[in-house]
């Protein structure tokens, strides 16, 4: 069982920064992938950023160039590095967590509001 746990959400105007963080209750050594996935209001979950044991990393289309996904593994936790927020951005971000092909574990969310 692998627990995970999203801080660094919150309001911020267009164009600001936010750094969210998700802490695995296990070593990375056990998780394959590790991945930052987003939902609107009215809208289907998808995905943001990915990071896999090897450290190979990928962004959903809409992210690519603004966002950063990195793991600190000494501290079993991973870091989404938000710039140039849009409105857009908006929604609740979710930390998932694959130990075999599929994403199992969940956080539970943090709010992400971008609004002037």
């Amino acid at each position: 069982q692998v627990q995970l746990v999203e801080s660094g959400g919150g309001l911020v105007q267009p164009g600001g920064s936010l750094r969210l963080s998700c802490v695995a209750s296990t070593s990375f050594s056990a998780i394959y992938a590790l991945a930052w996935y987003r939902q609107a209001p009215g809208q289907q979950r998808e995905l943001v950023a990915r990071i896999t044991s090897g450290g190979r990393t990928n962004y959903g289309d809409s992210v690519k160039g603004r966002f950063t996904i990195s793991r600190d593994n000494a501290k079993n936790t991973i870091y989404l590095q938000m710039n140039s927020l849009k409105p857009e951005d908006t929604a609740v971000y979710y930390c998932a967590g694959a130990v075999t092909g599929s994403y199992d574990y969940w956080g539970q969310g943090t709010q992400v509001t971008v609004s002037s």
